[in-house]
């Protein structure tokens, strides 16, 4: 067979074709096996771990797995985390254990935002080599330890706002002016603390924390306002109520005390306070309808007529209607006409004047030992008798006046005398008072009607100069020939087991008569007896003797000294039985 040249240079070419193919083929086997080489040790050298380059909150963690990884951040950070913040908000400066503030780092959490996972991904692969981040650690915030640390950080700093007040003090207006306080912020606060957390501890720089302003509820207008419309007018001039006949005038500084200004949906609302409105109008009627007379009585140790109310029948609600309108109106329109009944009272503040009760005209003091049944029954019977007055003509009665001595009127069981001798009764000790009333009504000229010494003579009473009373036969009475009235006050300080009690009488009026009185000598001695008792309520007594003795009181025209005319006085005391106890059969 014949074979062309050409055909024979075309078989070589492809055995040369096929020889090269071969080769590029080893060649691309040996490659691939080197790739394959090269990818399953860089799948291997990568492993589970961190990409690197990778840091977390400044800590170099890639290339470590992630045990590693957190035990490397967690020792890292150790230092930050415990170190305290400084914080200062206001005037306050302190370090803040971000623990306290409910800060911490979740270590785990961080190191698996980094990436660390065992993949054959090409692309994982390459960032492994190649693309590691800076990451901040994840940082966890403990909410209610937060809240609670910032709570008491803002009222430790809080400067509350100052409301702005308007008050009516003594017929004067009263400003208060408003201030604007300040609170923190606590929104802010705690993103300074987040921001500063995970700061070089060595070269963190001071946190501030900013403060928000507290405006006041009552600003400076509200203020303005109330005073201008209400504050200002209802002090400027008296106002005036009428009922009937009766005008009742009533000054700022009067009615003051029952009105107010109070905060009310944002500004400053006046407030009547009514019980102080109607104790006020009362004073000067009386609203139970039925008129109170004129009397007199003693004001910082003088005496001053008390004026007389005419009874009034209103209805109170009318007058608390009109009043915060009526205290605003101009100075000619601040009159108030009431619906009302008016009755007069029968004693009248002229009539009071009249009485001429202006000085004091005697006074009498006695003291008595410490026992507690005194106290009480002689403080009893110096309350019921302090403050009466005495009409020209009037008889004063001590059993009227105290009334029955029983325990539902005040009194209490003591010693009085009975039958010669000491026995315990109800009111015991209230001979005290009738003395000492006597010698003032003694002093200031009065008529004697009625008084009776005590049987046998008690020394710490002046001798022949002494009553006692007993319910109902024993009375003292005396009567006012004077043309003044006559007030009687009675002032009681009482015993201690370490002093002595003090009671005094004295009566006011205007000088009528000047008294001056003689003791005579003692006469007609008598020996007591000795009693042997053997009752339950015996009592033993040391005895003394009795007699008689005769009291002259002279009268002289006040300021005059020609004797007017005397009194004498007889007084015959009984002998103390000497009282032996024995116990009974």
């Amino acid at each position: 067979m014949t074979v062309d040249r050409d055909t024979e240079l075309w078989r070589e070419s492809d055995q040369r074709e096929k020889a090269g193919g071969k080769a590029v083929l080893f060649l691309l086997f040996v490659l691939a096996a080197l790739a394959g080489g090269a990818y399953v040790a860089a799948y291997l050298t990568a492993g589970d771990k961190v990409p690197r380059g990778t840091t977390v909150a400044g800590v170099a963690v890639g290339g470590h797995t992630q045990d590693e990884a957190v035990a490397l951040l967690e020792r890292e950070l150790a230092t930050t985390v415990a170190t305290p913040i400084d914080v200062t908000v206001g005037d306050l400066s302190r370090g803040v254990v971000p623990e306290t503030a409910g800060l911490s780092v979740d270590y785990e959490a961080s190191i698996e935002a980094a990436g660390p996972q065992r993949s054959w991904s090409p692309e994982w692969l390459w960032d492994y080599f190649t693309e590691g981040d800076d990451l901040d650690a994840v940082v966890t915030v403990d909410g209610p330890t937060r809240e609670a640390f910032l709570t008491a950080l803002a009222a430790e700093v809080e400067r509350p706002a100052r409301e702005g007040a308007v008050g009516l003090v003594s017929g004067r207006v009263k400003v208060t002016q408003p201030r604007v306080g300040t609170a923190l912020d606590p929104d802010a606060a705690g993103a300074a603390l987040d921001a500063a957390f995970l700061l070089d501890a060595s070269d963190r720089p001071p946190v501030s924390f900013p403060m928000v302003p507290l405006p006041p509820e009552i600003d400076d207008a509200d203020v303005r306002s109330a005073v201008d419309t209400f504050a200002n007018p209802a002090m400027s001039a008296p106002v005036v109520l009428t009922f009937g006949g009766a005008r009742v005038r009533l000054t700022p500084t009067e009615y003051a005390d029952a009105l107010s200004l109070e905060p009310q949906d944002g500004a400053l609302a006046p407030v009547l306070d009514t019980a102080r409105l109607d104790a006020l109008v009362a004073g000067a009627v009386s609203g139970s309808g039925a008129p109170v007379d004129a009397t007199v009585r003693l004001v910082d140790g003088q005496p001053q007529v008390v004026p007389a109310r005419p009874g009034v029948t209103y209805d109170p609600e009318a007058v608390h209607a009109a009043f915060l309108d009526l205290v605003t109106r101009p100075q000619d329109e601040r009159e108030l006409e009431v619906a009302s009944t008016v009755a007069k009272p029968a004693f009248t503040t002229k009539d009071a004047k009249a009485l001429g009760i202006t000085e004091q005209v005697s006074t009498f003091t006695t003291y008595f030992p410490y026992a507690a049944y005194r106290n009480t029954n002689i403080g009893r019977a110096a309350a019921l008798v302090d403050g009466t007055v005495m009409k020209p003509g009037e008889t004063f009665s001590l059993n009227d006046t105290v009334g029955e001595r029983t325990a539902e009127n005040g009194f209490t069981e003591g010693f009085i005398i009975s039958d010669g001798i000491f026995k315990e009764e109800l009111g015991g000790g209230v001979s005290q008072m009738a003395t000492t009333t006597f010698n003032a009504a003694f002093f200031a000229g009065l008529e004697d009607v009625e008084h009776k010494p005590h049987s046998f003579y008690i020394d710490r009473y002046p001798v022949g100069r002494e009553a006692t009373v007993a319910w109902p036969s024993v009375d003292l009475r005396f009567r006012n020939d004077t043309p003044y009235g006559v007030l009687i006050s009675a002032r009681l300080t009482p015993s201690t087991p370490s002093s002595s009690g003090v009671l005094t009488v004295s009566m006011y009026s205007t000088k009528y008569w000047d008294i001056t009185t003689t003791t005579g000598e003692r006469y007609n001695d008598t020996q007591p007896e000795t009693r042997t008792l053997r009752t339950e309520d015996c009592y033993p007594n040391e005895g003394y003797g009795g007699f008689e003795i005769d009291i002259v009181r002279h009268f002289r025209r006040a300021g005059e000294s020609t004797l007017d005319h005397s009194e004498q006085m007889h007084t015959t005391y009984t002998p103390s039985d000497t009282v032996i106890c024995l116990p009974p059969r």
